[in-house]
């Protein structure tokens, strides 16, 4: 803590003296520019003190020796502080950060920093065998990118790192994991002397050198501290414990995946801006997600020593607490029950599952089958009389070299009990001009009409419509090339 203090302000100057600072822009809270590599100053307030401690940890009975994980633990750490920092200086695609990431999370994997079993005190446990190395690859990525989303109000990554860092620190020290503890202590302290500068309002933001520096830590030291052997770990702990940022990385893409927004396109529709939103000020909404941070973390610790039903119970409660605090703030908007529904009908009939979907489906097929114009013409009045149409004509243009044997220019027909010269004027009727157009060629045109008031017009009636255009087209295509050939084979003979 005294060694972020200290180097906090020296790397504040620097960063204005080149420049390395971040600008006031649309998605951002600030409104002026400030440094943005404070990340530089919680890598080394973490490490230099915590690798100074090692030497001397063969010496020290409690902490059990040297543990060769924690080569890992520092590598992965220096790389995913190197990707920070590089991005911070020149932004990288995600793609590439991405990459690292999951390179880091496999550098903890080698070292034996890895989920192998996931343990839920009193409920179940589940041995991951194959699924260890990807399910260690998600832990890591989703924590990295969780502390990362947070870093959108002052001081609320630092307070979120600092408070998960401490249930983390207890939880360790009380199964006699003092190494792991020791480490978290350097974590938090780090943290909280970053947070003299960074919260609100703050003079510095600790970038995404800091960041992702705090999220592979926390990831990393989580994995270590619940763990029973050389390979397992109970991940719930460190899951509600880090429950907040966690909850908003897993909405964030949600979110953005139901809008038709790029998953990785940065907005301002996190849960801290939600607060913000709700009319709460800067300061208060960190405050507030603080205390919601600190009630989660006592959670976690509450159920490491429960074991029977009660913690089933607990978990219970917690998720209706949960779905509420996110129905509060406007999130079920997005995942409202008749959305969900409306979305996935439309996805079903997309595929082609639904009957009505596969009903009209054959009836485009024999649409397609059609030899000449009087069968066409009634494949589309069958069509039509399906989808509750009420009137309908085709018009051919006189170019057009369709071959029919009664030359007829416009087809009409209209549905039992309507009656054009009444219906016509009213105002609920919907009329529509589909052109029959291919690449090369003009057909003609259709036109529909239908009374509203008579029959509603369905959810999929629209999409039925420009289904059966393009079906009609290809028709007329192919009975005009059917034509073209029988005038090629008379003039041959």
């Amino acid at each position: 803590m005294l060694l972020s203090l200290l180097l906090t302000p020296q790397v504040e100057r620097f960063a204005r003296r080149h420049h390395l600072t971040d600008m006031p822009s649309d998605r951002k809270i600030h409104s002026q520019e400030l440094p943005r590599i404070g990340g530089i100053a919680i890598y080394l307030a973490c490490l230099v003190p915590f690798v100074v401690m090692l030497c001397y940890a063969p010496q020290i009975p409690y902490l059990g020796g040297f543990d060769k994980r924690i080569i890992h633990l520092l590598l992965g750490a220096t790389l995913a502080f190197g990707l920070g920092l590089a991005d911070d200086i020149r932004q990288l695609g995600p793609g590439i950060k991405f990459a690292v990431q999951i390179l880091c999370a496999a550098i903890a994997y080698m070292g034996g920093i890895k989920v192998y079993v996931i343990l839920i005190p009193g409920v179940a446990k589940w041995y991951l065998e194959l699924w260890a190395f990807p399910m260690t690859v998600l832990w890591f990525v989703l924590v990295t990118n969780a502390i990362n989303l947070t870093d959108g109000l002052d001081g609320l990554a630092a307070g979120v790192t600092l408070f998960a860092s401490l249930v983390l620190l207890v939880f360790c020290v009380n199964t006699g994991r003092f190494l792991v503890a020791t480490a978290l202590a350097a974590l938090g302290g780090a943290s909280l002397g970053f947070l003299r500068y960074n919260f609100n309002p703050a003079s510095i933001f600790m970038g995404d050198s800091g960041s992702y520096f705090l999220g592979y830590m926390l990831a990393a030291l989580s994995i270590m501290g619940s763990m029973k052997s050389q390979a397992t770990v109970a991940l719930l702990v460190p899951f509600i414990a880090m429950g907040l940022p966690l909850m908003d990385t897993l909405l964030a893409p949600i979110r953005r995946f139901i809008l038709g927004q790029r998953l990785f396109h940065p907005d301002k529709d996190h849960l801290h801006h939600r607060l913000l939103n709700l009319g709460l000020t800067h300061r208060y909404a960190v405050l507030t997600l603080y205390g919601i941070t600190i009630l989660m973390g006592i959670l976690s610790l509450l159920l490491v020593y429960i074991r029977d039903d009660r913690a089933a119970m607990i978990l219970f409660l917690f998720g209706v607490v949960v779905l509420a605090g996110i129905r509060k703030l406007g999130y079920f908007q997005y995942l409202a029950a008749d959305k969900v529904y409306d979305w996935l009908r439309d996805m079903s009939d997309e595929a082609g599952i639904t009957r009505e979907r596969r009903s009209f489906l054959n009836l485009q097929v024999e649409i397609l089958k059609s030899e000449d114009l009087s069968a066409l013409w009634i494949s589309i009045c069958i069509a039509l009389r399906q989808l509750k149409f009420d009137m309908a004509e085709m018009h051919l243009d006189e170019a057009t070299d369709i071959g029919a044997e009664e030359q007829l220019l416009v087809w009409i027909w209209t549905r039992n009990g309507f009656n054009l010269r009444e219906e016509f004027c009213r105002k609920c009727v919907m009329k529509l001009e589909l052109p029959l157009l291919s690449d090369d060629e003009a057909y003609g045109s259709l036109w529909l009409i239908k009374d509203l008031q008579r029959d509603a017009i369905s959810h999929y009636t629209l999409r039925r419509v420009e289904h059966l255009r393009r079906t009609v087209i290809e028709a007329l295509k192919r009975i005009v090339e059917s034509r073209k050939q029988a005038d090629c084979v008379q003039s041959d003979e």
